[in-house]
């Protein structure tokens, strides 16, 4: 078993490193001035003052925190996970952050003595509480057997797709899909309801046919039942969609609908659902048709 650092316990971190805890894993972390959630501590996860000091008891560290900066000032910031980095220390980021960026960690940890691997996930909170998330892993050869096996205790499905940063640009083209698929399911429930339908038999009709998909089996039933605490937060897939047509400027690319659902996005943080899930952007279609799902 391993002595493994985690930083970064929110909705989708607590019960992944949970995971780990029950596998028979050492776990460490810094509270980051959060208090340790209790569960966690019972399971024997131990508390320490900083990046560094993780660093310095672990010989694996993972982070998954919010964004690209969050994740630079966890490692080379004051205190940070680089100044405890021991010779031989595997860095796995499960974060969902800007892949260029993170193919400059992958030097700075390399030049360090460290393995960098990118490794986010997808699956949402409940693939994180069932340890089925989908993993997308940017590492070398040698980073990813490493990695694999500790990413199997937290996920399903583990693919390694390239070197560094490949992880994080798949992860990226999964948020423009699945903010798209999830706007493609607001406009045809809508478009049920208002027509008059039984929308929640609409969604079961569908879900027999080629329009099926775990969208719509999950967050449909989310729009239809009015259930919109996350989940996935809405400010946290506008960060998503920000860093795809960021890159997408870059590479002078096109992506009209991943703009769209920004805007929709944008819409329902404008009337207070930054911390929605993300099937609430139908709520910022539903006030464009003054129209409720279900009414």
């Amino acid at each position: 078993m391993s002595k493994i650092g985690f930083i970064g316990l929110g909705i989708m971190g607590r019960p992944m490193a949970g995971h780990l805890l029950d596998a028979g894993h050492e776990l460490y972390t810094n509270d980051r001035g959060r208090e340790l959630d209790k569960g966690l501590a019972e399971k024997g996860m131990q508390v320490v003052a900083s990046p560094k000091a993780v660093a310095e008891h672990c010989e694996v560290v993972i982070t998954m925190v919010p964004d690209t900066p969050d994740v630079e000032s966890v490692l080379f910031g004051e205190d940070g996970v680089i100044e405890g980095l021991q010779p031989g220390t595997l860095v796995i980021d499960m974060s969902s952050i800007a892949p260029v960026p993170t193919q400059e960690f992958a030097k700075r940890i390399a030049a360090a003595g460290g393995e960098y691997v990118d490794a986010p996930v997808s699956g949402g909170e409940g693939g994180a509480i069932n340890a089925a998330l989908t993993i997308m892993v940017g590492a070398t050869e040698e980073g990813f057997v490493r990695a694999q096996p500790i990413l199997e205790v937290m996920g399903k499905t583990i693919t390694h797709i390239g070197p560094q940063g490949a992880g994080q640009t798949c992860k990226v083209a999964n948020q423009i899909i699945v903010a798209l698929t999830i706007e493609a399911v607001s406009e045809g429930l809508l478009f049920a309801s208002r027509a008059g339908a039984d929308v929640a038999k609409v969604r079961e009709s569908l879900l027999g046919g080629l329009a099926s998909s775990k969208i719509l089996e999950v967050h449909g039933e989310r729009m239809i039942n009015r259930t919109f605490d996350p989940g996935f937060r809405i400010r946290l897939h506008q960060k998503d969609l920000n860093l795809a047509l960021e890159s997408a400027r870059a590479f002078n690319l096109s992506l009209p609908g991943t703009a769209n659902a920004q805007q929709l996005f944008q819409a329902c943080a404008a009337n207070g659902g930054a911390d929605w899930d993300h099937a609430g952007i139908v709520r910022a279609l539903e006030n464009l048709a003054d129209h409720e799902i279900g009414k």
